[in-house]
């Protein structure tokens, strides 16, 4: 409701009132009524006063109901009061703090100003630095790495020195052991060699449990064999041959399977006459077919100006030797070539008489098959070229 309409229903209000109150206070006169005990008078005047104090109260109560900021005001105007005046306070206290801060953060853009100058001087002083620090770090790896290489080189070259030193060791207890086997050698006291075969079988096996008793049977053979070798002169009446029993039991392994064998007995050790024991190796293979009839097993140029019966014999013997070398590398067990050394000496002749000038190819040819232990022949060939 708007203010105008209030005051003229306020207006009429009250005039309505205080007509009803006179009217009222009239009545009560002319009537000579008394309450609670008062003279007629009195009683109007206390009628009037109330109808005076009824008006008021209608008046405010129907501000009241129709005004909220009249409400308000009237009720909650002292705590508005403080509320507006902590406000204005607080105002006072933010705009303070506002122009404190404003204060300080130009005080802040001076200083960062400030520092900014500083850090661009500093980064131009520092520019150099960085640059020599770039380079000495360029410099540092470099060196690492050159470091790095020497450490290698050396510790390769220590290697190589403790190979060296090992092998120079090695090679110094072997030619002792070789002086002392010499020595012995030419006392003839040793009579059997580092590496030299014992005994060598050639078995077929056809079932598992004939392994036991054909290894027992080599073992008692070449027991025989080294006794009479070690201590000849004596009957074998003990075991002087030492085998290692996980060699044997590993053997006894392999020949549990179907086919042909070929089992050695090597001395590893030279032995000396009159020594109690000799300590050997086993070594199986499974029997082949090494060489063929008619199979070329070696060859070698006698060149034209190769006349003399040394350099034809010369020849002879590197041809032999190759051709040695290929039935071992193939796996043969034969410890040299078999040939007819008549046929050779004529051959040899032959090369010495023929023209001078004419280039012979010299062939060594196998004879007949061999496998792995049995012997190897040969004959030579000569062929013009």
């Amino acid at each position: 409701m708007s203010g105008w309409l209030l005051i003229l229903a306020l207006l009429l209000l009250g005039g309505v009132l205080s007509t009803l109150g006179d009217r009222l206070g009239s009545k009560v006169g002319k009537a000579r009524l008394s309450l609670l005990g008062l003279r007629p008078r009195s009683t109007a005047v206390v009628i009037t006063v109330l109808t005076g104090s009824l008006i008021s109260a209608i008046s405010l109560g129907l501000m009241l109901l129709v005004s909220d900021r009249l409400r308000t005001g009237l009720f909650e105007l002292d705590q508005l009061e403080r509320r507006l005046r902590d406000g204005r306070e607080a105002l006072d206290r933010s705009q303070r703090e506002l122009r404190a801060a404003e204060e300080g953060r130009q005080e802040a853009r001076s200083q960062l100003a400030m520092v900014e100058a500083q850090a661009g001087s500093l980064r131009r002083e520092l520019a150099p630095l960085i640059q020599q620090r770039q380079q000495l770090e360029r410099e540092r790896d470099q060196l690492s790495r050159e470091i790095g290489a020497k450490d290698a080189d050396i510790r390769r070259n220590r290697e190589e020195l403790a190979r060296l030193n090992s092998r120079i060791n090695a090679g110094a207890k072997e030619l002792q052991q070789l002086e002392t086997n010499l020595i012995a050698l030419r006392r003839g006291d040793v009579v059997i060699s580092s590496g030299q075969p014992l005994e060598i079988a050639k078995v077929r096996i056809e079932q598992p449990d004939q392994a036991r008793p054909v290894i027992e049977a080599l073992l008692r053979q070449t027991n025989t064999n080294v006794y009479q070798r070690v201590l000849p002169g004596e009957a074998p009446k003990r075991q002087i041959l030492l085998v290692p029993r996980s060699d044997i039991t590993k053997l006894e392994g392999i020949l549990s399977k179907k086919g042909d064998w070929v089992v050695s007995l090597i001395s590893a050790a030279n032995v000396l006459k009159g020594e109690r024991q000799v300590v050997a190796f086993p070594d199986v293979r499974r029997n082949k077919l090494v060489v063929k009839a008619g199979e070329q097993l070696a060859t070698t140029m006698l060149e034209g100006d190769e006349r003399s019966a040394e350099q034809v014999r010369s020849r002879l013997n590197v041809l032999l030797a190759s051709a040695y070398n290929t039935v071992k590398r193939d796996g043969s067990l034969a410890s040299g070539l078999q040939f007819d050394a008549s046929s050779v000496n004529e051959l040899t002749r032959a090369l010495t008489d023929r023209p001078a000038g004419q280039a012979v190819q010299l062939q060594a040819i196998s004879r007949r098959n061999s496998d792995v232990v049995d012997p190897v022949a040969v004959e030579i060939r000569a062929v013009l070229r």
